[in-house]
Order: structure tokens, then sequence, then C-alpha cells
């Protein structure tokens, strides 16, 4: 990357901390986003804060997408950014009003000194909270203040009154300017009193109107609370905020408490979450939560490892209706295991398909490992809009489920579509193929991992895959192919020429001995491959081969790396 002569100067700027007092009196509000790309890219701290503090605009944007090769900022200047933060609501040169951090975090273990999203939610709230002891300290002081100065006020009239009281006691030669003294006296007092009551009233007039107010609305946002399932209205939060912060967070039963002290009360910070994430919580916590959140900016729920139950999702989907942005729903593990027949468990499911359609702009839906075989009409076709993206690995779909989707509203939008880990035999193809052929100008992301495709099933699956030309990423790992199943597989990759991304799985070949003749995924995953790298490379030589020959060796990664492959790839150009 070629950097600009901007990019160079603002590199050499921060780089030198010593400098700073020089340059942060006279730098143009033009260059501070020049300035603080470098502080991230560069790792200085320092710079990072004293710039936040000074932040010249309204909004300032760390978190979004990053560029190919770009590493996410460094921990300790996150932190520095958010102490910043802080410091510059008391800081007047700060014109900071909306701090969107979306994106920010990075849950790349490869990268180090990185801030995750657990993490970065945790200081998030402490930065909150840390702001919000700031103020209370502050409005103490303040309170201090006006009480000594209300008692410096009284002590003055109570020595006027002293003064009036003695002059008006004195003795007969004194009597005759007694009148005379007696009004300078009240004059002064009159007029001492209008120097001195109009700056108590002035004081009170502001500090004590605002303090008033926030309190008036404190208290009815309380009263709204108890009343309403502890939400929290919009309007009433921006009355008090001065500044916002948009964020993904990431909520789990350790850092539970520390959120919702953040939320649930009013201060001068306040947190907008676009996509949350939530593990561990039971039902009713995550119903707090959801009350306790600002219902614009939420755009994404993704619950994950919560023993929620059909009931506990059939409780909680009607608490998403109200945030009108909400357009990802995802379900990770929530013990939805319909396989084994349960009492008022067929109105639960009436009522989850009841919650699902209130979500009117639902776009993505996963369901993973929910256990809902043959339920997929009754909880798809509530929907009142197609769905783009559908994830269901491991919901042990039947025949029944893939004929319906095959046949449903969602077919021919869909662009990203995961079956991993269901099973498919010959009675799904003709559903599957037919699917394909539905989506086959919109597909551009394909999951079939661990689906027991073997040599035959897939023959018959490949026609329908080269006539998806939109198809950038197939993923087909842990499938029992042998290398000549293999081999047609990557011929047919090679001829769609949109696919940046091919996922194969090992060949039967360059297993160890005794596999069986067609193994599950987990015995694929689990045993070991030939120790002799002959068969492997062999493997390799002939894709190489493949590719060459169709010239796709360099647009299009082939690997059958599961953890290691870059999902960028599959991202439009």
């Amino acid at each position: 990357m070629v950097l600009s002569l901007v990019n160079l100067c603002a590199r050499e700027v921060v780089s030198d901390h010593s400098s700073s007092p020089h340059w942060l009196s006279c730098v143009p509000r033009e260059l501070y986003r020049a300035l603080l790309d470098a502080a991230f890219s560069h790792r200085r701290p320092l710079a990072v804060g004293e710039l936040v503090q000074r932040w010249p605009e309204r909004t300032l944007t760390v978190g979004g997408s990053r560029r190919a090769g770009k590493c996410p900022p460094n921990r300790l200047c996150v932190q520095a950014l958010l102490l910043a933060v802080v410091r510059g609501l008391t800081d007047k040169r700060c014109c900071l009003q909306v701090l969107d951090l979306s994106g920010l975090q990075c849950e790349d273990g490869r990268v180090e000194d990185s801030m995750g999203g657990w993490s970065l939610t945790v200081a998030l709230c402490s930065m909150v909270l840390q702001a919000r002891a700031a103020a209370s300290r502050a409005h103490r002081r303040d309170g201090e203040r006006e009480r000594k100065r209300g008692l410096e006020a009284e002590r003055d009239r109570s020595a006027i009154k002293r003064d009036r009281g003695t002059v008006g006691c004195g003795n007969n030669g004194e009597g005759s300017l007694g009148g005379h003294q007696v009004e300078v006296v009240g004059k002064m007092e009159c007029r001492t009193n209008e120097q001195t009551l109009p700056e108590v009233e002035l004081v009170k007039g502001v500090r004590r109107r605002m303090e008033i107010q926030r309190r008036k609305i404190s208290s009815e946002v309380k009263s709204n609370t108890s009343s309403n399932n502890g939400s929290l209205c919009d309007q009433e939060w921006d009355e008090v905020a001065v500044l916002h912060v948009r964020a993904d967070l990431f909520i789990n039963s350790r850092s539970w408490e520390r959120v919702r002290d953040a939320l649930s009360q009013l201060g001068q910070l306040q947190l907008h979450c676009r996509y949350l994430r939530v593990e561990e919580l039971s039902a009713s916590s995550i119903a707090s939560l959801l009350g306790l959140l600002p219902q614009q900016d939420l755009l994404g729920v993704d619950l994950r490892y919560s023993s929620l139950g059909v009931s506990g999702l059939a409780m909680l989907l009607p608490l998403l209706a109200p945030f009108p942005q909400l357009h990802s729903l995802r379900l990770h593990y929530c013990n939805l295991d319909l396989q084994r027949t349960q009492p008022g468990q067929q109105g639960a499911l009436q009522d989850m398909s009841k919650g699902l359609g209130s979500l009117k702009r639902l776009q993505r839906l996963c369901l993973t490992a929910l256990r809902l075989p043959g339920h997929l009409r009754l909880l798809l076709s509530s929907l009142s809009q197609p769905l783009e993206v559908l994830e269901l690995p491991y919901l042990c779909l039947t025949s029944t489920d893939l004929a319906y989707l095959s046949c449903s509203q969602h077919a021919s939008f869909l662009r990203e579509l995961d079956l991993s880990e269901n099973r498919l035999d010959e009675s799904s193809l003709p559903s599957l193929r037919r699917l394909l052929g539905q989506a086959e100008s919109s597909m551009s992301q394909l999951s079939l991992c661990g689906c027991g495709l073997s040599d035959t099933l897939l023959g018959a699956l490949l026609p329908s895959l080269s006539c998806c030309r939109a198809l950038r990423s197939l993923r087909l790992a842990l499938n029992p192919l042998s290398r000549m199943g293999l081999l047609s597989l990557a011929r047919t990759a090679a001829g769609i020429p949109s696919l940046r991304l091919l996922l194969y799985p090992n060949p039967l070949e360059d297993y160890g001995p005794g596999l069986p003749a067609l193994p599950s995924s987990a015995q694929l995953l689990d045993w070991p491959l030939l120790e002799e790298p002959e068969s492997r490379d062999l493997t390799l030589r002939l894709l190489d081969e493949v590719m060459n020959l169709r010239g796709r060796s360099r647009d299009l990664l082939v690997t059958s790396d599961l953890l290691n492959y870059s999902p960028d790839l599959t991202v439009d150009d």
C-alpha cells in the first residue's frame, strides 16, 4: 500500500510524543483524522488520548470493516481512547457527540495484543460508570459551592440587619441623624440584596434547574421502567445523554451485572448496541437486557449456549419485535431438542413461529443445533418477507423440510445457505437440486460440510452446482469422497467463474487404515491421515493440474484446511 504525503507526515508527527504540546495547539481540524489513524497504526496510545480528548468534530468512527492486511487497533490504544472520551466530557475543546465503535473488536486469536468483544464490552461499561461517577462528584462539588454561596449571602444579610438595628437605637444627639442613617442603610441593604440575590438565583436558575429537570426525567424513567418491564424510552435517553456511543456488545454471565448497571441508569454517556451477542444467560436475564437497550439501533441478536428451550425462545422472540431495524437473528445451541416429545411442545412451537413472524425486517436467520426435524415449514412460513441468509447446521433436516424449502418464498432470494451436518441421501437430492436451481442467480455462499456426500451423490449434484453463476464460496469438507470424486468436484468448481474459495474434503485414500467405507463426519474429523506424505502430495499435484488447465490457479483458493482459510475471500471485490 502506497502512503500519501499526509499519512507519511502524520506518522512522523505522532512518533515523538514530547513534541505534542507544540503541534496540538495549532493543528487544523482537517488533519485530526489522519493523525489519529497514524497513532492507531503505529501504536501511540498517548497521541490517541490527546487527539480524542480535543476531537474537533461531532462524530468519530473507529470500528468498521478493515482493509485486507490491516491489523485491528492495539489494546492500549483502545483503552487510551476510552479514557480520553471521559476526560473530553469536561474539556471545552472537545465537540464529540457520537462515538461509533461498531466492529472494533477482534475475535481472531492469531492477532496479538488486540481487544476482543468480551473485553471491549467490559471496558465500555466501565467507561460509562466512570463518567457517571465523575459527573456525580462534580455535582457534589457544585452543590457544596452553592451551599457556601448561600451561607455567605445569609451572613451578609444578617450583618446588614444588625447594623440597621444598631443605628436605630442611638441617643438623642444622634437621633437627629438617625432617620437619615436608617434610610441610607436601608438603601444599602436593598442595593446589596439586588447584587447578591440575583447571583444566587442565577446559579439556581442554571444548575439547579438542570439538576431538577434531570432528576424529574430520571424518576419518570424509573416509573416507566417498573410499569413497562424495564424498557427505556429513547427520547428520555436523548434528553440526558451528552455523548452517544455505538458498539457491538458481547455479554455473558460474568459481565452481565456490569452491563446492566451501565444501561439501567441515565448519565452523560449512552450506550447504543448495534449487534448483541449473549452467551450463558437465562431467558429472564436476556429479557431484562432487551428491555434496557435503546430500540432504534439494534441490527442483530446472537444467542449462544443458553439453555432456553422452546418455551424460553417463545417468550423472548416477541420482545424483539419493538426493535425496528433488527434484521439478523442467530440461535446457537439453545437446547431445543424436539426429537423427544414433551408436554405443551406444539403450543410453544406455535408461539415461537408467531414470534418469528413479528420480526418484519428479518433477513438473516441461523438455527444451529436446535434439532427441529420436520418443523421447518412451521417456523419459516410465518415470515412476512423472504430470507437472504439461512443457516441450518445440525438441525436434523428431513427430506420433507428440504422439499418445503425448495418451493418456499425464500428459495430464489437466498444469498447464503448452510446445510452442514444434515445427512443427505437420495430422497433429499431432488429437493436440493431444485433449491439450487431456484437460487442459481443469487447464491454466493453454500456450505454442505459433513452431509455424507459420496461420489455418487455428489456426482448427481454437480450439474446443479455448475449453474450457480454467482457462487463465490463452496464448502464441502468432511464428506466421504474418493480422489476421483474430488477431482470431479475440482473440475466443476474451476468452471464457475465467480468462485473464489473451494473448501474440499481430504480424499479417503489419504486417511490411515481401518476407516469405514462410508465414514461419518465425526470419524473423518478424528481419523488420522497417512504419515507418509506421498499420498497427500499426489492429491495436491492432481488438483494443481486441474486448476492450471482451467486457468484458475491464481484467483481460486483450493484448500482442505478447516481452521485457517480466510472467509474474507468470499467478500465481493
